[in-house]
């Protein structure tokens, strides 16, 4: 089959493409999909340039370091090893199945629920490991999908489009969900024209917030449909005096934030008492400045969200397909051409997600 290979930490190079890949086969309660689909992300790149490392402290760049100390992997999970195909996001029809899946699921169309579990124990995040990391993934004509991954989806969105929700999405709606958003909050989001940020916009705004959206100018046209209440550069200026300005506040209640990198003390600063923040990402730079006197005389509270709790992905499905939720599909490129849509990735000119197709 045609796959794209990580194999090892480093630069462009690490990546091989291959026309005569062996085709997986299911095992028990497993499931092979046809991948017509599969979004790229953050993790990806982060990965195969090593940049999970406690020894990198720098922003996130897809750079190669290939200087990582003995025992300092680059990886963030403890089953990732080499040739690895990569890629979470992905969409497809289940051709073939294993022991002990059921037989009306041929022919199903499903996302993958990139989370693995311990179905036995599915709340233990000890025991979750990511699809495309600790398993191969979907940057391949075929893929094998544990059978409780493997989730039909009704809808008639596109494979393409279907392919920027799994993990962009559910990422968003676990930080919605662990720092506990409601219609009473205004949310301030950074990165929003990427594939999380242009999701926290969506999801919360489902949940009846108001949202101030952090993302350069040239971005605002195309964010603009997704009816943020106020849309700020990615570096407004004196934070607190801007929101003053916009929302009639010094302060928001939440900030979602996949950034990190300098800005976050910044963040921190316009937190109203008992205000909340969340992270899953850090592209600007994983090493921040925390005073700690904020934190406690505000009564600040800071979630860290990377493993979602089961049912997210559960909701997800079911905004998907009630039309709540819409993709952000920015660009499709050929598996063949997997360089030029991870470059383009990393340049961030688009906005929402990119996706390759076998």
């Amino acid at each position: 089959m045609k796959a794209v290979v990580l194999t090892g930490h480093g630069g462009f190079d690490k990546l091989e493409y291959h026309t005569d890949w062996p085709t997986p086969k299911p095992g028990p309660l497993e499931v092979l999909i046809r991948v017509g689909a599969c979004g790229l992300n953050n993790t990806d790149v982060n990965t195969r340039s090593g940049w999970y490392a406690k020894s990198v402290t720098s922003a996130t760049t897809g750079d190669a370091y290939d200087t990582l100390p003995e025992g300092d992997t680059g990886g963030w999970g403890e089953g990732l090893s080499f040739p690895r195909i990569q890629g979470a996001d992905a969409v497809g029809e289940i051709v073939a199945l294993g022991d002990g899946a059921p037989a009306d699921l041929m022919g199903k169309r499903v996302m993958v629920d990139c989370w693995l579990r311990d179905w036995d124990d599915p709340l233990n995040r000890n025991k979750t490991g990511y699809f495309g990391s600790e398993c191969d993934g979907g940057f391949a004509e075929y893929a094998v999908v544990p059978l409780q991954n493997a989730r039909a989806v009704n809808c008639d969105l596109s494979d393409a489009e279907l392919a920027t929700f799994a993990c962009s999405y559910s990422t968003a709606e676990g930080m919605l969900s662990r720092a506990h958003v409601g219609p009473e909050d205004t949310l301030l989001i950074t990165g929003a024209s990427g594939g999380v940020g242009s999701a926290l916009i969506q999801l919360a705004k489902r949940r009846g917030a108001r949202v101030v959206a952090l993302a350069s100018k040239a971005k605002h046209t195309a964010l603009a449909p997704l009816n943020a209440d106020v849309l700020l550069d990615r570096d407004p200026g004196p934070l607190d005096a801007v929101l003053q300005d916009e929302i009639g506040a010094r302060s928001v209640s939440v900030v979602a934030d996949i950034a990190g990198g300098p800005m976050f003390p910044r963040l921190i600063d316009v937190l109203e008492r008992g205000g909340r923040y969340v992270t899953s990402g850090a592209i600007a730079g994983p090493i921040v400045e925390l005073d700690l006197r904020t934190l406690y005389l505000q009564d600040l509270t800071l979630y860290g969200s990377t493993v979602i709790p089961p049912g997210i992905f559960d909701d997800l499905l079911v905004y998907i397909e009630r039309g709540e939720v819409e993709p952000q599909l920015a660009a499709t490129y050929p598996l063949s051409d997997f360089l030029a849509a991870q470059k383009a990735f990393i340049g961030k000119v688009h906005v929402g997600n990119i996706v390759v197709v076998p």
